[in-house]
């Protein structure tokens, strides 16, 4: 079973943005895939479990960016 939750990420511009996103957020423990949609913001984070929200936030603000929703 996996889990997909969407995040809002805001300050990502570019390609490198998402990539730094997306390399913070698969090192928590259990995520499968991150996907970025530069866009809208809109990051959808698969894992094996439900994930803290700390952890993702936390994850996202070590890359240099904030999640706002």
């Amino acid at each position: 079973m996996s889990v997909q939750t969407v995040y809002t990420v805001t300050g990502m511009t570019c390609g490198h943005c998402a990539s730094s996103v997306t390399e913070e957020l698969t090192e928590i423990e259990g995520v499968t895939d991150v996907a970025v949609d530069l866009a809208s913001g809109a990051v959808t984070v698969t894992s094996t479990t439900a994930l803290e929200r700390e952890d993702v936030v936390s994850a996202v603000t070590e890359a240099g960016y904030q999640v706002t929703a």
